[in-house]
């Protein structure tokens, strides 16, 4: 199973923001839409960075209630690590488990095609082994 059927699935609708929106606005924009992540890109689509509920916590613990004036660029993870969506949902699982992130933004011809969470991953990986269990059922039925 590849990340375009995952994407098939979900959606390839993605909350971005501008690296120059303050982590106020992050904020109101995650609770909003009960995300966990936002992807930060450039007008043309290109991913800039990451910001996470992760990154938002440790920007609070360093700077406090300061952080909510500053830009997003100042707290977001710049080296965004991506896959495309030929990427299986075991090579996705293993870069998300290795990295220790829960979201990957795909990326298609330079510019963002959508994201997938591991709770999409899971929920993918889940299927596929009830569809491999049922086929085994049927197989054994007709032995």
């Amino acid at each position: 199973m590849t990340v375009k059927a995952i994407l098939a699935e979900k959606g390839r609708n993605v909350i971005t923001l501008t690296s120059s929106e303050t982590i106020e606005g992050a904020v109101r924009t995650l609770a909003q839409y009960k995300i966990g992540a936002l992807v930060v890109t450039s007008g043309n689509g290109k991913i800039e960075g990451i910001l996470s509920e992760r990154d938002i916590v440790r920007i609070f613990a360093e700077e406090g209630g300061a952080a909510l004036k500053m830009p997003v660029s100042a707290a977001m993870t710049a080296k965004v690590k991506t896959c495309t969506e030929s990427a299986t949902v075991n090579e996705v699982m293993e870069v998300m488990t290795r990295g220790r992130f829960r979201h990957l933004p795909v990326e298609k011809n330079g510019v963002l095609a959508g994201i997938i969470s591991i709770g999409d991953v899971v929920k993918r990986r889940i299927q596929d082994i009830e569809r491999e269990a049922e086929e085994i059922k049927q197989y054994i039925a007709t032995v």
